[in-house]
């Protein structure tokens, strides 16, 4: 027959009660600073655990940071992945980090206020920084995935899925907030004979030279989109219609003086361009539809030039 364990062991009795003594002491004994910090950051963590968007993923993390570490801005930066992200309005004093995982940067997180940090908000911003970097570095990973999704693998450029993302947002907030949108649409002027002259990697030789050109005529806020075969597009977001046009002549003008170069050859090329401007009762198709005549104008008239859409003309 089993002997009671109070039998085997006669302190068995004294064990349990201090056992038991013990556990309700440090149930009820406060956590300490360290202990405290690193529960926060792991709820903290848990919370921003549930997004991939990035944009999204910094103002969680700022709006939760600021329970603890209250502050007016914070600006998160990663030059490598071309990423600035602000949330709030800078202030004089900050306080700057860069988050790190296994020794690769995922880029400076800085946060400012008028009144200076103290020594143990500084402790605070550095435990909940934990919190942080396997989120970002998962976010971080999403969006690299998605622009290589959303790139054309001639050009580098943005693909025309990108484009249908991008101008759906662009105009509903360009209804919103009662700003001008315009779009390029432009095509390389008798492509076809590029391709049956000189070879098809000729042709994507004046594709990628196109492509580049687009980029280092626009200004950063601007996209550019290969829409599919020799025609590319343009989203001008804050832009009227004048300023659209000059952005098109003097892409028309670049392209013109530049020489396209494939395998020893110099290769010139035109192209026409279409220019529009969001109305109040488009819709993205109808901002393309009306930038798409334009073109089709200018190519009619002659090529190597831009037309501007005119609504009255319909």
């Amino acid at each position: 027959m089993a002997m009671p364990l109070q039998e085997m062991f006669p302190q068995y009795d004294d064990y349990v009660n201090q056992v038991s003594s013990d556990a309700i002491t440090n149930y009820h004994k406060p956590m300490n600073d360290k202990q405290n910090m690193d529960q926060q950051a792991l709820q903290v963590a848990n919370v921003l655990q549930t997004s991939l968007d990035l944009n999204k993923l910094i103002e969680m993390y700022a709006e939760k940071l600021a329970d603890f570490v209250p502050h007016d801005s914070l600006l998160y930066m990663n030059e490598e992945d071309d990423v600035e992200l602000l949330v709030g309005k800078p202030a004089i004093n900050t306080c700057s980090y860069q988050v790190t995982l296994l020794e690769k940067s995922l880029g400076d997180v800085t946060i400012s206020r008028q009144k200076p940090f103290d020594d143990n908000e500084i402790k605070w911003f550095e435990s909940l920084l934990c919190s942080l970097i396997y989120p970002l570095h998962n976010a971080l990973l999403y969006k690299q995935a998605i622009q290589t999704a959303y790139k054309d693998p001639v050009t580098g450029v943005n693909n025309r899925a990108a484009m249908d993302a991008t101008l759906e947002r662009e105009v509903e907030l360009a209804h919103r907030n009662g700003a001008a949108l315009s779009v390029i649409m432009l095509d390389i002027d008798h492509f076809k004979q590029i391709n049956d002259k000189y070879g098809h990697l000729a042709g994507d030789a004046v594709l990628k030279g196109v492509g580049s050109c687009l980029t280092e005529c626009i200004r950063r806020s601007d996209i550019v989109f290969r829409y599919g075969g020799e025609e590319f597009a343009v989203i001008l977001n804050t832009t009227d219609i004048a300023g659209a046009n000059y952005l098109a002549n003097r892409i028309r003008v670049a392209v013109e003086e530049r020489n396209f170069e494939h395998d020893g050859l110099n290769v010139k090329i035109t192209i026409s361009a279409g220019v529009a401007l969001l109305e109040k009762d488009y819709e993205g198709r109808d901002l393309i539809d009306a930038a798409d005549r334009a073109l089709y104008q200018a190519k009619n008239a002659g090529r190597n030039l831009v037309v501007v859409y005119d609504p009255e003309n319909d």
